[in-house]
C-alpha cells in the first residue's frame, strides 16, 4: 500500500510537470524572438515588424497564461504529496523557489502587462525595454527553477543536521553555481529557443503554403531559422556538457542511458541500438560504435566509465556504511541532550552514505542487521529501468540532429533570398516544417524524462530515496487528486490549442494583403542592423 502511494504520487507529479513543460519552452523561446523582432522594428521603423511582434505576442500571451496556471499547482504538491521531502530540504530547496517568485516571476508578470497594454502609452524604446525585461524575467525564472532541480540532481553546499533532522545550507554560493544546475539551465533554455523557432517556422511555412500574410511569414521565417539554427547547434554542444557532468556526478544515470552493464576498457563504445533485459541484466542485442561514448562522456582516451554492475557493487558498500550512520542517528535521536561523543563522531564519518541506508527500508526495519540478500536487493533497486532510459535519450538526440538539418536548410533559403522557391519548387520542405511543430516538445519531454526518471530511486541524489519522501496519504486520496489534475490539465491543454489555432487562422489583427513581393536577402532585410 505504501509503495502504491509512492508510485501514484510520482505519477501525479510527473503528469503535472510534463503538462507544465508543454508551455515553458515556448514561453522561454518566444520571449527572446519577440525582443529581437521589436528591436528590428525600433531600428528600422518599419510597421511590418510591429505587426509581427503583436501577432507572435498574442500567441506568447496565450501560452504564458496557461503556463502560469499549470505551474502554480506544482509547488503546492511539495506540501501535499511530498511532506517529508519539504521538511527535509525546505531550507535549501525553498530558497531558489522563493527567489524565482520574488525576482523573476514578479518581474516577468509586471512587464508582460506593459508589453500588451503599453503600445500607446510608452515610447518605442520604453516598450522595447519592457519586452526585453519580459525575456530576461522568463529566462531568470528558468534559472532559479533549474538551480533547485540541479541541487536535487547533485546536492552541494548543504549538510544534514542530525539534531534538526533536516538539511541546512552551508554555502549558498555552491548551491547557486552548482555545475549540474548551470549545465541544465543552458541546455534547457536552448531547447526552449529551438521550440519557439520551430513553432514560428512551422506556422510561417503554413502561411506560405496557403499564400497568406507573406510579408509576415517571410520575415518571421528568416529570423526564426537563423535563431533556430544557432540554438539547435548550441543544444547539441550543451547537451554534451550535461553528459559530461552526469559522468562526474550521476554515474548510474549515464550507465543506464547507454545500457552499459559491464565496465569496458577505456574509451568505452557507444550503443547505437540495443535491447536491454533487466532480468538477465544484459543486452540481448546491441550495435556498438567503438570509442565514441568514452570520448563524449570523459573527453579522454584513458578514463573508464563504470558499468551498471560495478556501480551496484559500489552501492552495496555504501549501503553497509549507511547502515552504520543510520544506527548512530537513532542513538542521537533517542538521547539528543546526552549523546556519546563517539556515537556522534561515528555518524559524522559515515553521514555521507546515510541515504543509502534508506534504500533498505522496503526490505528491513533494522538496516544494521540487513542480510546480504537484502543488501543486494536494495542495491539493485537503485538501478532505473534501462529500456525506457535508453530509447528516450535516443529519441531526444535524433530530434536534435533533425532540428539542425531543418533549420539549416530553411536558413539557407531565407538568407539567399530564395523563399519563393520553397513556395513553388520545394513545397515539401514547408510541409515538413509544418508537421515538425510538435517534435521539439517531444524532445523536451524526453529530456525531462531522462533527467528525472534517471535519478530514481532518489528524490535527492544519494541522500533521500523517493519512497521515504512522501506524505502520509491514502491511496484513494492520491488517486482522487490525480484524477482532478488530469481533468483540469487536459481541459487547459484543449483551451490552449483551441486559442492558438484560432489566433493562427485569424492572423495579424490589422490584416495584410494576401500576396506580397519577394523579400530581399536577410542582409538587405535588416538594413539598420547591418549598419
Amino acid at each position: 500500500m505504501e509503495l502504491s502511494v509512492v508510485e501514484l504520487s510520482r505519477l501525479q507529479f510527473a503528469m503535472t510537470a510534463l503538462y507544465h513543460f508543454l508551455f515553458v519552452p515556448l514561453t522561454i523561446g518566444l520571449s527572446i524572438l519577440l525582443a529581437v523582432m521589436e528591436t528590428v522594428y525600433v531600428m528600422t521603423g518599419r510597421e511590418i515588424w510591429k505587426r509581427m511582434v503583436k501577432f507572435w505576442g498574442t500567441l506568447f500571451g496565450i501560452n504564458f497564461v496557461l503556463g502560469v496556471a499549470t505551474g502554480l499547482t506544482m509547488e503546492f504538491q511539495f506540501g501535499m504529496n511530498w511532506a517529508y521531502f519539504s521538511q527535509y530540504v525546505g531550507d535549501v530547496f525553498g530558497a531558489p523557489l522563493a527567489i524565482e517568485g520574488l525576482m523573476a516571476f514578479f518581474m516577468e508578470a509586471t512587464f508582460v502587462g506593459l508589453f500588451f497594454f503599453g503600445w500607446d502609452k510608452l515610447t518605442k524604446r520604453q516598450h522595447l525595454a519592457a519586452t526585453w525585461a519580459v525575456a530576461l524575467g522568463t529566462n531568470l525564472s528558468a534559472l532559479w527553477i533549474l538551480i533547485a532541480n540541479g541541487w536535487m540532481q547533485h546536492p552541494v553546499g548543504a549538510m544534514f543536521n542530525p539534531d534538526a533532522m533536516r538539511m541546512e545550507v552551508t554555502s549558498f554560493y555552491e548551491v547557486l553555481f552548482n555545475p549540474v544546475a548551470q549545465a541544465k539551465f543552458v541546455h534547457t533554455v536552448s531547447a526552449g529557443y529551438v521550440t519557439a523557432a520551430l513553432f514560428v517556422i512551422g506556422i510561417s511555412s503554413w502561411y506560405l503554403l496557403k499564400n497568406r500574410y507573406l510579408d509576415l511569414a517571410k520575415r518571421s521565417i528568416a529570423v526564426a531559422s537563423a535563431f533556430g539554427f544557432a540554438s539547435a547547434l548550441s543544444v547539441v554542444v550543451l547537451g554534451d556538457e550535461s553528459g559530461y557532468e552526469a559522468n562526474l556526478n550521476q554515474k548510474m544515470k549515464l550507465a543506464t542511458i547507454e545500457a552499459m552493464w559491464e565496465t569496458e576498457p577505456a574509451p568505452a563504445s557507444f550503443n547505437v541500438i540495443a535491447i536491454p533485459d533487466m532480468e538477465k541484466r544484459d543486452n540481448l542485442f546491441a550495435i556498438e560504435v567503438p570509442y565514441v561514448m568514452g570520448l563524449i562522456a570523459t573527453r579522454s582516451l584513458d578514463t573508464q566509465i563504470p558499468g551498471i554492475k560495478e556501480l551496484v557493487e559500489e552501492s552495496k558498500d555504501r549501503i553497509r556504511q549507511g547502515a552504520i550512520a543510520w544506527d548512530a542517528l537513532q542513538k542521537i535521536r533517542a538521547n539528543p541532550k546526552d549523546v556519546d561523543p563517539d556515537v556522534r563522531e561515528t555518524f559524522i564519518q559515515n553521514q555521507h552514505t546515510l541515504g543509502y541506508a534508506y534504500l533498505l527500508m522496503p526490505f528491513t526495519d533494522t538496516p544494521l542487521e540487513a542480510t546480504n540478500e537484502q543488501i543486494d536487493a536494495a542495491a539493485w533497486s537503485a538501478v532505473p529501468n534501462v529500456w525506457p532510459m535508453f530509447y528516450a535519450f535516443r529519441i531526444m538526440v535524433a530530434c536534435g540532429f533533425f532540428f539542425i538539418l531543418l533549420t539549416a536548410v530553411i536558413f539557407y533559403f531565407s538568407s539567399s533570398g530564395r523563399l519563393d522557391d520553397l513556395r513553388t519548387r520545394y513545397r515539401w520542405i514547408l510541409h515538413i516544417a509544418v508537421w515538425s511543430i510538435p517534435f521539439p516538445w517531444i524532445a523536451c519531454e524526453m529530456g525531462w524524462f531522462v533527467a528525472e526518471y534517471g535519478r530514481q530511486p532518489w528524490i535527492i541524489e544519494g541522500m533521500l530515496p523517493t519512497s521515504a519522501a512522501v506524505s502520509s496519504l491514502s491511496v484513494w486520496e492520491v488517486m482522487i487528486t490525480l484524477a482532478v489534475f488530469i481533468a483540469l490539465y487536459s481541459t487547459l491543454l484543449v483551451i490552449e490549442v483551441s486559442l492558438m489555432l484560432k489566433a493562427i487562422r485569424k492572423g495579424p489583427e490589422d490584416g495584410e494583403t494576401p500576396r506580397s513581393p519577394q523579400i530581399a536577402p536577410v542582409s538587405q532585410a535588416f538594413p539598420a542592423a547591418a549598419e
